[in-house]
């Protein structure tokens, strides 16, 4: 492949600047399709993000000739229709997380890559941003020694869709669309990238409960779990407490210091040593996904590897199910 031209099934918000855009950017590619379901809102689209065409049937899109890349930036529900019917086409196939609901629509994408030879990505983007490099970089150069466990808290107000004051109910807190709440959505952007830093969990558990009952999915989850390499983990997340309570923080402990930074909402990485405190404050990419998606260009022209594949993404699911007693 010569340049990678790209089809985008579910133009919604995540693709208006942490993906779309970069398609263009990025050298060897080009977003040359949009499709949602709605035709005058993938219309819409195209004509603001300079796009030669749009559709509103996955299938038209997936099947244009001139298309030879997809990326599926839908609902959870529908990442393994699109992904399969993608890959059964011949073209590699670029899936947003979490990459299924569970566990068992995951492994049946990374089944049809697999028998027909297709590529498959997932969008764990922090894996290639410069932040969650930096991130890596500290722990990798042992300056805080041996690392005895993790700790996440991760704790927001209600959406304000949420809350009752507007009548209606967000995909993401909708199991039948997202496989959970807010836990299943965020958490696995975390998972993800503590394994791409300690490598696999080899077991999870945890208590999930819906406390709020402002929807039907969990809102409250706390867990623990076990790295091969020996490293601990725990975490809590809770998506109904106030502003003010608001919290995104994760701690990596080791034998000679620990590294403070945030996964959603800071800049920041604290570093605190016997040496003193040093912090770096690292911005995202105007386009988050920008990184990743150059190295999946890459990949598919023949100069290089990505870093997040159906193999990696598969993982976040697996951890997920069992913490909450899915798997």
């Amino acid at each position: 492949m010569e340049k990678v031209k790209w089809g985008i099934i579910g133009c919604g918000n995540v693709t208006e600047v942490k993906s779309g855009p970069a398609f263009n950017k990025v050298e060897n590619s080009e977003l040359v399709a949009v499709m949602r379901r709605d035709a005058g809102l993938a219309a819409d689209y195209a004509r603001r993000h300079h796009v030669p065409k749009w559709y509103d049937n996955a299938d038209a899109l997936i099947n244009d000739p001139e298309v030879n890349a997809i990326y599926v930036a839908t609902p959870p529900d529908t990442h393994e229709l699109y992904a399969i019917k993608a890959m059964q086409a011949g073209k590699p196939v670029y899936v947003e997380k979490p990459m299924g609901r569970n566990t068992a629509e995951c492994q049946r994408m990374i089944d049809v890559s697999e028998k027909t030879g297709v590529p498959l990505f997932v969008a764990y983007y922090r894996r290639a941003m410069p932040y969650f490099q930096k991130v890596k970089e500290l722990v990798d150069s042992g300056l805080i020694g041996d690392i005895r466990f993790v700790h996440i808290s991760l704790q927001w107000q209600p959406h304000e869709e949420e809350t009752g004051k507007l009548v209606k109910t967000r995909w993401r807190v909708d199991p039948e669309i997202s496989g959970g709440g807010h836990f299943h959505d965020l958490a696995s952007h975390q998972f993800d990238f503590l394994e791409y830093v300690f490598g696999p969990v080899k077991y999870a558990s945890g208590i999930t409960a819906n406390q709020a009952g402002l929807y039907t999915a969990d809102d409250i989850t706390v867990a623990n779990w076990e790295f091969e390499s020996g490293v601990l983990g725990t975490g809590s997340w809770c998506f109904t407490v106030s502003r003010e309570q608001r919290q995104d923080e994760a701690r990596i402990m080791g034998s000679k210091g620990q590294i403070i930074f945030s996964f959603f909402e800071k800049f920041d990485i604290t570093v605190i040593t016997e040496k003193g405190t040093e912090v770096f404050k690292i911005p995202y990419p105007e386009h988050v996904q920008q990184p990743l998606i150059t190295q999946i260009v890459g990949e598919l022209i023949g100069k290089g590897q990505a870093v997040s594949t159906g193999k990696t993404g598969i993982r976040s699911n697996l951890i997920i199910d069992m913490i909450t007693g899915k798997a």
